[in-house]
C-alpha cells in the first residue's frame, strides 16, 4: 500500500511541475528512442529536450542564446571530436569552467560518450590540480583561459581545449568551438554504460576527495526535490551558485528535467544578477547564502530598481543560513526562500520552506520525501528528540565512494553528513555544527556555528564567523570574527554582551577581531584556516 501511495505522490508532483504535459505522437515516439538510446541519463535529458522543445531557449549567458536543438547539435559534435582524439567510455573528462554555456557543452558531450565528467574548483591552486589530475587520470582537460597559468603547470602533457576566452585574446590551446566546427558528430557509439559525475568535495583543508555518483538516479533526485519546492516546467532559471559544486550542478540537472531555459554569467555581481532576473522574467534564483547577504548589502536605490517579482523561488544552500538572515531574506524578497540541507556524498538531507523558516528560525527543515534522516550518538545508538546527535542520511541519492578510495560511515544503511544537530518537537531538524568543529573550553562544549547565528542578529554585524583557538588555562577559548556593517561602529565588548544576552556565559567570545572580509570558498564556506 504504501509504495503504491508513495507512486501516486510522485506522479502528483511530476503533474504539478507540468511534466506530463501532452506531446505529439511523432515526437513521444522520438522521445522513447533516447530513452532506450541512453537510458534514464543526463544524455537522454539533452536529446529529449531538442526533440519536445528544439526552437526554445535552452542557455542565456553573456555570448548569447542557444535553443535546445543548438546544444543537441553541438555537444554531438564534440562528443564526436572528443571520440576522435581518444576519449571513450569509462575515462575522465576534466572541467575547469565558471557558469557558461562551454560547461553545459562539455556536461552534454560527456555524457553522450558514457565519459565521467569530473568538475575542477575554479579556486585551485596548481598543487591542488596536480593531485586531482592523476588521482582521477583525466584524458582531456577543459578550461576557461583565465585559468590557462593554473592548468599549464596542473595539466601538463594532457589535451587541453578552451571553453571561454575573451575576444581578440592569444591562445595556446585550441577552442571548444573549432572542435564543433570540424566535426560532423556522426562516430559516436551508444555507450554500454552510464557516464558518472564527480563532484569535488569544498576541500577546506588539504587536497579535495572525488564524490561520484552514477547519473541514473535523476529522476528520483527530481521527484524529492519537488516535493517540497515548486519547480515548474518551461520557466526560467538564473543559476548564480558555481555549477561545479552539488548545489549548482543540482539545479542545472533539475533545469535539464524540466526543459527550462538557464541564465548564467560567469561572475556573481549582486546587482546584475537582480537585473538578469528582470530581464528574463525569471521564476527561480539558485544561490548560495553569502550571495544573498551582498544583495541585501547593496545600495538600495540600486537594489530596488529591478523589478524581480516574476520569482517564485530563492533557492539556496551550501552554507548555513541563520534564522536572522532567512527573516531579513523574506521580508524583503518574500515568502519564496527554501533552504536545502545536505552534502556533496548524501545529496538532499532536508528542505525547509519558507513557512518552516518563519516559524523556526535557523531550521533546514524536513527530509523530502524518499529520505530518511536519523541521529546517533557516538556509541551509534539513536538519540530523542531534542538532543543532539550526529547526522545521518539514507535515500536513493547516496554516492558510491570516493574516486581515491573509502567512504563515509554508515549505521543501518544510513550515511553520515559529518555534521551534528537535533529534530524540534515538529520533526524540524537543526543544524548545530560539523561533529569535529566542537570546541571543548574548559570543560564546556560549544558549537561556533550556534554563537554565529546569534551574533548574525545584531544589527551591526554584516559577517561573523567563530572559532576555537588554543587556551593555555581553558584548553580552548572562543574567537569571533566580525565584519562591520559599513556605516556602523561596534567594539569588543558590545560583540561579548550581545551574546552574553542570549547565551550561557561560556559560550560569549573571550576574544573578538574586526577584519574587513571574510575568507570563503566559492561556495561561501568560511576558511577558518586562514583566521587562526
Amino acid at each position: 500500500m504504501k509504495r503504491i501511495t508513495d507512486t501516486l505522490r510522485s506522479v502528483r508532483s511530476l503533474g504539478e511541475a507540468g511534466l506530463l504535459r501532452p506531446i505529439r505522437p511523432e515526437k513521444l515516439l522520438k522521445v522513447i528512442g533516447a530513452l532506450r538510446l541512453y537510458g534514464a541519463t543526463p544524455a537522454a535529458g539533452f536529446a529529449a529536450a531538442a526533440i519536445a522543445r528544439p526552437d526554445e531557449v535552452a542557455i542565456i549567458d553573456e555570448r548569447g542564446t542557444l535553443t535546445w536543438a543548438e546544444l543537441d547539435e553541438r555537444s554531438n559534435a564534440l562528443a564526436s571530436a572528443l571520440f576522435d582524439i581518444g576519449v571513450r567510455e569509462g575515462d575522465c573528462v576534466a572541467v575547469m569552467c565558471r557558469n557558461h554555456s562551454g560547461f553545459v557543452e562539455a556536461t552534454a558531450a560527456c555524457a553522450k560518450l558514457g565519459s565521467n565528467a569530473l568538475y575542477l574548483n575554479t579556486a585551485f591552486a596548481a598543487p591542488q590540480l596536480v593531485d586531482v589530475i592523476a588521482r582521477e587520470d583525466a584524458k582531456v582537460i577543459i578550461y576557461d583561459s583565465e585559468f590557462r597559468e593554473v592548468v599549464e603547470i596542473g595539466a601538463p602533457g594532457r589535451p587541453r581545449f578552451v571553453a571561454w576566452h575573451e575576444p581578440g585574446e592569444q591562445l595556446s590551446d585550441a577552442t571548444l568551438d573549432s572542435l564543433i566546427a570540424a566535426s560532423d558528430g556522426t562516430n559516436v557509439t551508444t555507450p554500454t554504460r552510464a557516464g558518472r559525475v564527480i563532484i569535488l568535495t569544498s576541500g577546506t583543508t588539504g587536497t579535495p576527495k572525488g564524490a561520484q555518483r552514477e547519473t541514473t538516479g535523476a529522476m528520483g533526485s527530481l521527484i524529492a526535490l519537488l516535493s517540497a519546492i515548486p519547480y515548474r516546467s518551461g520557466q526560467t532559471m538564473v543559476i548564480a551558485a558555481p555549477m561545479f559544486h552539488a548545489w549548482g550542478f543540482a539545479n542545472f540537472a533539475v533545469a535539464l528535467s524540466l526543459g527550462d531555459t538557464v541564465v548564467l554569467r560567469r561572475h556573481f555581481d549582486p546587482e546584475v544578477t537582480l537585473e538578469m532576473v528582470a530581464r528574463t522574467g525569471a521564476s527561480t534564483l539558485v544561490v548560495v547564502p553569502v550571495m544573498l547577504q551582498r544583495m541585501l548589502e547593496c545600495d538600495p536605490a540600486r537594489r530596488d530598481r529591478h523589478d524581480i517579482s516574476s520569482l517564485g523561488i530563492i533557492a539556496v544552500s551550501g552554507s548555513a543560513v541563520s534564522g536572522p538572515l532567512s527573516a531579513r531574506i523574506m521580508d524583503h524578497f518574500g515568502e519564496i526562500l527554501y533552504n536545502l540541507y545536505g552534502s556533496t556524498e548524501v545529496s538532499f538531507a532536508a528542505i525547509a520552506t519558507p513557512g518552516d523558516m518563519r516559524a523556526a528560525p535557523g531550521t533546514v527543515g524536513r527530509p523530502p520525501r524518499g529520505t530518511v534522516v536519523k541521529l546517533f550518538d557516538d556509541s551509534d545508538r539513536p538519540v530523542q528528540t531534542g538532543l543532539t546527535g550526529r547526522i545521518f542520511v539514507g535515500s536513493g541519492m547516496l554516492f558510491e565512494g570516493y574516486t581515491g578510495g573509502g567512504t563515509k560511515a554508515v549505521i543501518e544503511g544510513l550515511m553520515a553528513t559529518g555534521d551534528v544537530g537535533h529534530f524540534d518537537a515538529d520533526g524540524r531538524l537543526f543544524v548545530d555544527g560539523r561533529d569535529d568543529d566542537m570546541i571543548v573550553s574548559g570543560g564546556e562544549n560549544v558549537f561556533p556555528q550556534e554563537v554565529e547565528a546569534i551574533l548574525t542578529g545584531h544589527p551591526g554585524v554584516a559577517d561573523v564567523t567563530v572559532l576555537g583557538v588554543p587556551d593555555e588555562a581553558f584548553g580552548q577559548r572562543l574567537r569571533a570574527v566580525v565584519v562591520v556593517r559599513p556605516g556602523m561602529t561596534l567594539d569588543a565588548d558590545e560583540v561579548k554582551e550581545y551574546v552574553k544576552g542570549h547565551l550561557a556565559r561560556y559560550k560569549v567570545p573571550r576574544d573578538v577581531v574586526f577584519v574587513d572580509q571574510l575568507p570563503r570558498t566559492s561556495t561561501g564556506k568560511v576558511l577558518k584556516r586562514n583566521l587562526h
